[in-house]
């Protein structure tokens, strides 16, 4: 009975209603099957036609312009029509078309997730509580070394092993340490001036260096040159290929020199000094070929990137709390960001165009910046007191940071380098 009264309309005469179906099928009561029965008044349906046809190419010319192809379009449009797959991260209207536009639908990259827990801490019993002090380097053969008290210790990261290197006794200290390059040979500054070579391998000294009138609290190597910065507001210059102690004065500092840092081409070296000055020096110059004064406090924390050449970071002390970069292929300040906190170290990484700061008075943590943004990936929290000390693997993967509360926390930071 019901199928009859579907298909027979004048089975009844009460009023006509519509009937749906249960299954989802789509309307069709905006398509016109009139078109296909036969018209017993064609001159009539041909004045409906060409009506037709002109109001289409009014609507067409109205929605998509004038320019539009004549050619007849679909009496199906935005009707019924399986959508063509669309980027689930697009935010256009449905059915706005942008691929005439270039517009790409792929999705943001994600921040990198960095871990924000130490992968390993060590106790450092005697490790200096001192802003002016540099006492931990990392060298290109893996090996950690560390300077607690009068004593410098190697801890090889492949193995776990911990190497006594010398001890100065009861009359001297260690405050400074650093690897050459070749990383078989580490230099040692002391509180009475010294500047010491030591052969790791054999555990041997071969060479001590006079010159500096008191404590040497930073280092920094430029192939076999070495640069010492010193309480007595100098930088001495050594060749270690030359027999002799020699060396070439640099002489623009008027306090204590504590950052040190050549350039990856090793073209320049820059300088930071405890009278807020930054300074820079090319390699045959005896006074600085560039002086920045922006600074309001010391400035230990310097970094240059390997990425750009002639970008430089530098970091200041407890009352000024900024990052300030520089140009030094145009003597521009390019940037300032005020960090909030005493900066004590920068480090900029190879694998990655990023940049780490240390941190004291009051906030004592690690962040990772991207740069140049400067919005932070992440801050590394693991130190009771200030983070004095900072280094950077070989690999460029982890960073080792030293604090007063005597221990050593290393983080795996950064992924591994293109060429790895």
């Amino acid at each position: 009975m019901p199928i009859n009264r579907m298909i027979d309309s004048n089975y009844n005469n009460s009023p006509s209603r519509t009937i749906y179906s249960d299954r989802f099928i789509p309307s069709r009561s905006g398509s016109n099957f009139a078109l296909f029965d036969i018209s017993n008044s064609p001159t009539s349906d041909q004045g409906k036609e060409d009506r037709s046809i002109a109001y289409q190419s009014l609507l067409r010319a109205t929605l998509f312009g004038p320019d539009t192809p004549g050619t007849p379009v679909s009496r199906n449009i935005f009707r019924y029509k399986t959508e063509t797959k669309r980027s689930l991260h697009s935010l256009q209207p449905l059915g706005y078309d942008e691929s005439g536009l270039g517009i790409s639908h792929s999705p943001v990259k994600a921040p990198r997730k960095v871990p924000t827990s130490p992968y390993k801490v060590l106790d450092a019993p005697g490790l200096e509580d001192d802003f002016y002090l540099n006492l931990v380097d990392w060298s290109p053969n893996n090996v950690l070394a560390v300077g607690l008290e009068s004593c410098v210790y190697l801890w090889n990261a492949c193995g776990n092993k911990v190497t006594k290197l010398c001890d100065l006794g009861i009359r001297d200290s260690i405050c400074s340490v650093g690897w050459a390059q070749c990383g078989t040979h580490l230099a040692v500054g002391t509180n009475n001036g010294q500047v010491q070579i030591w052969d790791a391998s054999n555990c041997r000294r071969v060479r001590t260096m006079e010159g500096h009138r008191s404590r040497v609290g930073v280092l920094a190597w430029s192939s076999s040159l070495l640069s010492s910065g010193s309480h007595d507001k100098s930088i001495l210059q050594r060749d270690m290929r030359a027999r002799d102690d020699f060396a070439s004065k640099l002489v623009g500092h008027k306090k204590e020199v504590c950052g040190l840092k050549w350039s990856y081409d090793e073209r320049e070296l820059a300088s930071g000094g405890n009278e807020n000055r930054l300074h820079v020096w090319n390699q045959h110059s005896a006074q600085p070929v560039l002086k920045h004064c922006e600074h309001t406090a010391s400035v230990k924390a310097i970094a240059w990137s390997p990425h750009r050449h002639g970008l430089l970071a530098s970091g200041g002390g407890a009352t000024d709390r900024c990052i300030r970069f520089w140009d030094t292929t145009t003597n521009t300040h390019l940037s300032c960001l005020d960090t909030g906190s005493q900066i004590s170290n920068l480090v900029w990484p190879k694998n990655v165009n990023e940049l780490v700061s240390t941190h004291g008075s009051s906030q004592d943590h690690i962040i990772v910046w991207r740069y140049p943004t400067m919005s932070k990936l992440a801050t590394l929290t693991g130190h009771t007191t200030r983070v004095l000390y900072l280094a950077i693997s070989p690999d460029g993967q982890k960073i080792v940071t030293g604090s007063g509360d005597e221990t050593l926390c290393f983080w795996r930071l950064f992924p591994a380098s293109k060429s790895q």
